[in-house]
């Protein structure tokens, strides 16, 4: 019976939906580890390095080891096309990550400007051979355990309790994710119209925060859930994008 059901759950690459929702969210937790861990050792301080407003996730990481995993299926017998394969994987999503970023919040999540041969900032050689590296790691090794952790999991838990915890999660994320935009755009806003700030768009990021504040219900809530000391201790090293004009 549970062969049946597997056979009729949609598949990506072979891959059932549910199998990569829990990827995602594996790698988002562990994406989190890796970037405090680097933050520390780079800095010698620990920082936040949350991609969302709540719990410990990088979706960057989620989302880059789910674009990889099922992209890199047929690259994964060979070293070599597996780790360049994952430099230009992780560099696209990088990139693409940052432009929307800016396109969407107008705002720049990080800066690689100062770097070795990078691209509009977005990406640059050094954090593109990392990705390559992660690739080769993930697709050789981590994968691999965290398949077969998984698969230990079916046979001690209920599959509709696996899927229950899971659909859970996602869906926290997604609200997550939500509450981080709407976050972002009333802390922006709050910003310019505080500072004054010379950035594309100014009246109307103004105009907008005016509405707000002249709402008690939602000038309050942003008060309290998105506060100053909240956006800055979660999002430590956002920067606003400047009007170059």
């Amino acid at each position: 019976m549970d062969d049946m059901k597997e056979k009729r759950t949609f598949k990506i690459a072979g891959i059932s939906i549910w199998r990569i929702f829990s990827y995602f969210i594996v790698y988002c937790v562990l994406g989190f580890i890796v970037e405090t861990i680097y933050g520390f050792v780079t800095k010698g301080t620990l920082e936040s390095r949350q991609g969302f407003l709540y719990g410990p996730v990088c979706p960057i990481y989620g989302l880059g080891a789910v674009v990889m995993i099922l992209s890199l299926q047929p690259l994964k017998k060979n070293n070599y096309t597996l780790f360049f394969g994952g430099c230009i994987i992780g560099a696209i999503i990088e990139y693409l990550i940052s432009y929307l970023a800016e396109l969407i919040l107008n705002v720049n999540w990080w800066d690689y400007s100062d770097r070795f041969l990078n691209i509009n900032g977005r990406i640059c050689l050094t954090y593109s051979l990392f990705w390559g590296l992660l690739a080769l790691y993930l697709m050789k090794h981590l994968n691999p355990l965290i398949d077969k952790i998984f698969n230990k999991l079916k046979t001690k838990i209920s599959t509709k309790w696996l899927k229950a915890f899971v659909a859970i999660l996602i869906i926290f994320l997604l609200i997550d994710g939500l509450l981080t935009t709407i976050g972002v755009k009333i802390f922006f806003a709050r910003t310019v119209y505080t500072y004054n700030l010379n950035i594309e768009n100014k009246d109307k990021y103004i105009y907008d925060y005016k509405q707000v504040l002249e709402k008690d219900v939602f000038n309050k809530i942003q008060e309290k859930i998105f506060s100053n000391k909240k956006m800055i201790r979660t999002f430590p090293n956002l920067k606003l994008k400047a009007n170059n004009r």
